[in-house]
């Protein structure tokens, strides 16, 4: 009997609508290094299924093939309401490697108060990808006030 969750697939997966087709994989192993060990490619260059590994993480990838029916891509929204987060072991260097792929810079690589290295960019299709390196465990008390003061710079606050 097979298992209810396919090996390799953890039990929340990703499944991204992208502007474009199968160009798109080679953004993904050019940019975030992935390994794309499924792929459909259907006609008019729509990408009817695929599925990438970025690390221990699988994702699904395909075009919108329904028309007005069917999911959007976020550029098709007018923009994405969610972020796909990466942990990763060198910011800086993954998202350098991101932008020379092609990616748009939203907010270049920063510490920030919560203990993370991060930052965000926007993928071709108009996903937007956030990017991080945890630095240092911290309480939830010294995360509140790291928080506080960093919003008190920004000239903003917080509850």
């Amino acid at each position: 009997m097979a298992s209810p969750i396919p090996q390799g697939f953890t039990t929340v997966t990703p499944h991204l609508i992208l502007d474009g087709g199968v160009e798109m994989l080679d953004f993904y192993k050019n940019a975030f290094g992935a390994d794309i060990t499924s792929c459909m490619p259907g006609p008019n260059n729509l990408l009817m299924h695929a599925e990438m590994a970025i690390g221990k993480s699988i994702v699904m990838l395909g075009s919108n093939q329904w028309g007005e029916q069917g999911p959007k891509s976020p550029k098709q929204l007018g923009g994405s309401g969610c972020y796909v987060h990466l942990y990763v072991e060198d910011t800086d260097s993954l998202y350098k490697r991101a932008i020379d792929a092609g990616a748009e810079e939203i907010m270049p690589p920063a510490d920030m108060f919560w203990g993370d290295r991060y930052a965000q960019l926007k993928d071709p299709s108009g996903h937007v990808w956030s990017i991080a390196t945890h630095l240092e465990d911290l309480t939830e008390d010294e995360i509140a006030k790291r928080g506080e003061a960093w919003f008190a710079q920004m000239g903003g606050e917080c509850g």
